[in-house]
C-alpha cells in the first residue's frame, strides 16, 4: 500500500510538472507592422470679413427761401399798341416760285399706234434700196451684212438720234446712217390718241450680187 501510495504521488507530481512547465510557442517569425497613427491637424479657414459698406451721402435738403413782403421787386410793363394808338404795319412779302423747266418729253417704246412711214415697210425698203450706195472699199473686201439702226420718231415725224445697234463694217454703217437721216418725215406714233415720241428699229441690208 505504502509503494502504491508512492507510485500514486509520483505520478501525480509527474503530470502536475509536466502540465506547469509546457510552454506553446506559436511564433511564425512574421512580425505584424507597426502603424504609428499621424495626428492629422484639423485646420479652420477662417470667414473672409466683408468691407463694411461704404456710409450713405447726406442727403441735402432744399431750402426755399420766401421773400418778404416788403422786398424791392422790379415790375416792367408792356404796353400795346392799342395803348399808344399806333397802326401796325404788316407787309406782304411775295413768294418767289421757280419755274420748273419743262421735263425732256418721254420717249416710248410702244405705243398703241406705232410711227410709220409713208406708204408703209415696202415703200421704206424701197427708198433703202434706191438710195443706199454700196462702198467701194466694201465691195473690194467682199463685206456684206445687215446693219441695225434705231432712231426716234419725233411728234411731228421727223427722224432723230440715228445710232447703230447692229455693226457690220464702219463703212457700211456709216452709209447706213446716211440713208437714214435722209428719210422723209414719217407718219407719228400715237398713244391715247396724241402724238408721242417713239423709237423705231430698220434693218439695212447690204449684199454683194
Amino acid at each position: 500500500m505504502v509503494g502504491f501510495v508512492l507510485i500514486l504521488a509520483a505520478m501525480f507530481v509527474a503530470f502536475e510538472w509536466t502540465e506547469r512547465d509546457k510552454q506553446v510557442t506559436t511564433d511564425t517569425g512574421i512580425t505584424e507592422p507597426i502603424f504609428e497613427e499621424e495626428m492629422i491637424p484639423i485646420t479652420e479657414q477662417e470667414e473672409q470679413k466683408q468691407a463694411p459698406p461704404p456710409p450713405e451721402a447726406p442727403k441735402v435738403e432744399e431750402v426755399l427761401q420766401i421773400a418778404e413782403n416788403d422786398a424791392n421787386v422790379e415790375e416792367s410793363t408792356i404796353q400795346s399798341s392799342e395803348e399808344n394808338n399806333q397802326a401796325v404795319e404788316i407787309k406782304y412779302v411775295p413768294v418767289e416760285v421757280e419755274e420748273e423747266e419743262p421735263e425732256e418729253q418721254q420717249i416710248f417704246q410702244v405705243v398703241e399706234e406705232m410711227p410709220e412711214f409713208p406708204g408703209g415697210m415696202a415703200e421704206c425698203l424701197k427708198f433703202i434700196g434706191k438710195n443706199i450706195k454700196y462702198p467701194t472699199i466694201a465691195q473690194e473686201n467682199g463685206v456684206q451684212g445687215r446693219v441695225i439702226i434705231q432712231f426716234v420718231v419725233n411728234q411731228d415725224g421727223s427722224i432723230v438720234d440715228p445710232v447703230v445697234m447692229r455693226s457690220v463694217d464702219p463703212y457700211l454703217d456709216k452709209e447706213a446712217l446716211r440713208v437714214i437721216k435722209m428719210m422723209p418725215k414719217w407718219k407719228p406714233g400715237k398713244q391715247r390718241g396724241k402724238a408721242v415720241r417713239v423709237k423705231y428699229t430698220v434693218p439695212v441690208t447690204f449684199k454683194l450680187q
